[in-house]
């Protein structure tokens, strides 16, 4: 596995796609930042197989999978770690990279559009959290009360309200796996499959979330001018509906679009509407 050095020369690992095939891969790499936080990003597969067009570069994050935590843990907040994704910009020889961020990996990704907005050729935030960032109430507590009445969705709810057992890394993932229902709009056999990759970093998590953003974050990004896709879930349940519809709306060249029978995980959920509706917002932005 590649290394790039990080903001403080650290080693950070991350996945290439090219190292798997032939020598001479034209295809445009795509950052994919993964979220959790801090979960191991081998839940993001190929994402729905947008691997086919496009070279992806899976970074590891701070403390994540092969990379290790930071002497100094703010380094491993998501503020931070944007530097991080800068150093693996240059690493890949890159004029401007596209990013795509999921859940809490979005909080990275606008992190990095905030920092480097000119570095920036264009943002995917799938199923973003954003009610820190819109003044729109999220809807969540209502898309919660219509799947009430489904056993394992009930007992994944009252573990999420509970909230998590923080003692070690392995109390912490079984409270993730206990409430792994509530993300997906459906709890089949796919659902459950894909609930089970992909382990948490419960120092990760924390070092994550150890450094605020400046308080004209939201200022910053109504700056960006690159193109953004918001991805979002019609029955997330996490992030409600709402306010990530709304996040589209502070950026100059911000879209959102919304798949239907839905969660958290569009690419696992509805894979072919996903790549459908991804491919066509990468396929508009010019050549890098």
């Amino acid at each position: 596995m590649p290394t790039f050095a990080g903001a403080d020369g650290a080693p950070l690992y991350y996945r290439d796609d090219a190292y798997r095939g032939a020598t001479g891969d034209d295809r445009t790499p795509l950052v994919a930042l993964a979220g959790g936080a801090a979960r191991h990003p081998d839940y993001l597969g190929d994402l729905a197989g947008l691997g086919d067009r496009y070279r992806l570069v899976v970074p590891h994050l701070r403390g994540v999978g092969r990379t290790p935590m930071p002497g100094a843990v703010g380094r491993a907040s998501f503020w931070r770690q944007a530097e991080d994704v800068e150093r693996l910009r240059v690493r890949l020889g890159l004029e401007r990279v596209l990013l795509v961020g999921h859940s809490a990996g979005t909080r990275l990704a606008l992190s990095y559009a905030a920092q480097f907005p000119d570095r920036l050729a264009g943002l995917v935030l799938i199923t973003p959290p954003s009610a820190h960032l819109v003044d729109v109430p999220s809807d969540a507590v209502d898309l919660i009360a219509r799947r009430r009445g489904e056993p394992a969705f009930d007992a994944a709810v009252a573990a999420m309200e509970a909230g998590p057992d923080l003692g070690d890394d392995d109390r912490f993932n079984a409270w993730q796996r206990e409430t792994a229902p509530v993300g997906y709009a459906a709890w089949g056999a796919r659902e459950q499959a894909h609930a089970a990759v992909g382990s948490w970093s419960l120092a990760a998590v924390k070092g994550y979330f150890s450094v605020e953003p400046p308080r004209d974050f939201a200022a910053r990004l109504a700056q960006v001018t690159a193109p953004v896709l918001v991805v979002a879930g019609s029955e997330d349940c996490l992030t409600g509906l709402a306010p990530v519809v709304a996040l589209a709306g502070i950026f100059p060249a911000g879209r959102a679009v919304v798949l239907d029978e839905c969660g958290h995980y569009p690419w696992v959920e509805q894979p072919a509407a996903f790549r459908q509706v991804v491919e066509g917002f990468l396929g508009t932005l010019p050549h890098l």
